[in-house]
């Protein structure tokens, strides 16, 4: 499709959309539901005519629209449950299917090295100690060793809140430094999504080798699936911070990098959440005694089946709004 047939499709969208606003600067009533799906509507437009690098012109109107729409839509800030539902059923999982191309290469790049390490850690007695120190594995096989009284002991309500704080910030603490490094035109992201994908799979490899794996799956199995989703979405919004030094179009750096910055919040948002669910999980569920391996797997995948269907299918009933 062209600009001028772009443009002709879709005019009167525009048109309709900017006699809404003008009517609400003036104090007028409108249709709240139409404004918000036109709303939607000019906001995939303006992510296609982005993606076609159609012209400058017809890229700043959709800006305009969209962003004095959204300032009307979301003027009264609701934080109620309400706007925290529909930010995670339809608005996280429908930004984080836009960039997909980033999200599966992010994948790539954390999954394959954390497979690999995984199977040399198993197979080669001393591939961990190439990537890890020995006294980081020391303390890995102590924290996991069947004598070990941290591993599934009874906790007070105290302990299990100190570990919650402490899962916080070191979850939050990688997401940040696979987002952050994003500025580095990308690389830095990738840098980090493949390092911690060899660390994990090395230390994962080491101790089903040295035998403390029935130690080790029932504590990582369950909060595995928000916490290594919530990585991979945190290096896919460092790889789009990238992907808008190193691919332009016909912006200038400086506002490609913006339009990248704008793009790349909502999977911030969402792997941050998912890390911050992992760090519950981990203090309160993982180290619980009581409930039998069986269970916890179990429950583990009832989790990867629930993330993968919000991030894969929530959403999609009202991307077609017209």
């Amino acid at each position: 499709m062209t600009p001028l047939h772009f443009e002709a499709e879709y005019r009167p969208l525009w048109d309709g959309l900017a006699e809404q606003l003008q009517l609400a600067r003036q104090g007028k009533p409108v249709d709240a539901a139409l404004l918000a799906a036109r709303y939607r509507r000019v906001c995939e437009n303006l992510a296609l005519a982005q993606s076609r690098a159609y012209p400058v012109h017809l890229l700043a109107r959709l800006e305009q629209l969209a962003n004095e729409a959204h300032q009307l839509v979301y003027r009264r800030q609701d934080y109620g449950l309400h706007r925290f539902g529909l930010l995670l059923r339809i608005e996280l999982p429908r930004a984080v299917r836009a960039e997909r191309r980033c999200v599966l290469l992010a994948l790539a790049l954390f999954a394959l090295p954390l497979l690999l390490s995984f199977a040399l850690s198993r197979l080669e007695l001393d591939f961990a100690l190439r990537l890890l120190e020995a006294g980081r594995l020391r303390e890995m096989e102590s924290m996991y060793a069947d004598g070990n009284k941290a591993m599934g002991r009874e906790r007070t309500a105290d302990d299990d809140w100190g570990m919650f704080g402490y899962y916080i910030f070191n979850n939050i603490g990688i997401g940040f430094r696979c987002f952050g490094a994003g500025v580095l035109a990308g690389v830095g992201s990738a840098f980090v999504l493949v390092y911690n994908g060899l660390a994990i799979g090395a230390v994962l490899g080491h101790l089903q080798r040295v035998g403390l794996g029935h130690n080790l799956w029932p504590f990582v199995a369950t909060h595995s699936a928000f916490e290594l989703t919530g990585i991979v979405l945190a290096g896919a919004a460092g790889l789009r911070l990238g992907l808008g030094w190193l691919s332009p179009g016909r912006r200038s750096r400086l506002d490609a990098l913006r339009a990248a910055a704008l793009a790349a919040v909502p999977l911030v948002y969402a792997a941050f959440f998912l890390l911050f669910v992992a760090a519950a999980v981990e203090a309160f569920w993982s180290p619980a005694a009581w409930i039998l391996p069986g269970v916890k797997y179990t429950v583990a995948l009832l989790c990867w089946l629930l993330v993968l269907g919000w991030l894969l299918f929530m959403g999609r009933e009202k991307s077609h709004a017209r």
